[in-house]
């Protein structure tokens, strides 16, 4: 195995007495693991903190083989670890993709998305500039593993105007007609979903809503859980923040 190219890091662990484990995500060839020997360096630690970009080179005489990896800096992040928002929203977004991916499946979309997300946590560290691009990352890995919300239309009347709401089991949208009677049993349906647009702090916590349920449900399920710890900081905080 010979690789080549620019990635997203996406998590990092400790491997021997000097050296780590990073996963990364690349567009082409989707999430790919590597051993950086001196990655707890000095040198190499900011590097390879999640959320930053690099270019790695892999390297593997078998396929079975954990490829070593090699990095060059492209673009560092590392500074928004110091603020506590930008740094939750951080890590929770590569901490999911890390951990609902499977390895070397392309994703493209996904590795556009989640630059789009970095990139505006990045360009407006107030949550009200991108939290809503990170729910709406949120639906695109849900639909990019099969999991997708139908926001077209009711799934009640089959009309696709006046969609209210969201079923929490077919994941469908409701109109405010087929809702009617069954409302509490239903998730609010924000406007920017379907409209765009920027959520003011009450749509935005409507959004975080519908997708941790669907994440929590349908991906990370069991072992894969773990990750949910860091999103339910990341809601608290954002919850501080829109009040």
């Amino acid at each position: 195995m010979h690789l080549l190219t620019d990635a997203i890091v996406l998590a990092t662990r400790a491997h021997g007495e000097h050296g780590l484990v990073a996963r990364a995500l690349t567009r082409d060839d989707g999430v790919q693991p590597g051993y950086v020997r001196g990655g707890r360096s000095r040198r190499l630690r900011p590097v390879l903190q999640p959320g930053n970009t690099i270019r790695g080179e892999w390297r593997a005489r078998t396929a079975e083989q954990l490829p070593a990896l090699t990095v060059e800096p492209l673009h560092s992040r590392s500074v928004l670890h110091a603020e506590p928002l930008p740094a939750a929203g951080i890590a929770w977004v590569t901490a999911l993709t890390a951990i609902a991916l499977p390895e070397a499946q392309p994703y493209p979309r996904l590795h556009d998305g989640l630059d789009a997300v970095l990139s505006a946590i990045e360009a407006a560290p107030a949550a009200r500039g991108w939290a809503g691009t990170l729910v709406r990352y949120e639906l695109l890995l849900l639909a990019e593993l099969g999991f997708g919300l139908d926001l077209s239309g009711c799934v009640v009347t089959g009309t696709t105007g006046d969609l209210t709401f969201v079923s929490p089991k077919s994941g469908g949208a409701v109109s405010r007609v087929g809702a009617a009677g069954y409302e509490r049993q239903l998730f609010p349906l924000p406007a920017f979903l379907i409209d765009g647009g920027q959520p003011d702090g009450g749509d935005l916590l409507a959004g975080l809503a519908i997708t941790g349920h669907f994440l929590t449900r349908d991906i990370l399920t069991d072992r894969r859980a773990e990750p949910l710890a860091a999103r339910e900081r990341l809601v608290d905080r954002l919850k501080r923040a829109v009040a």
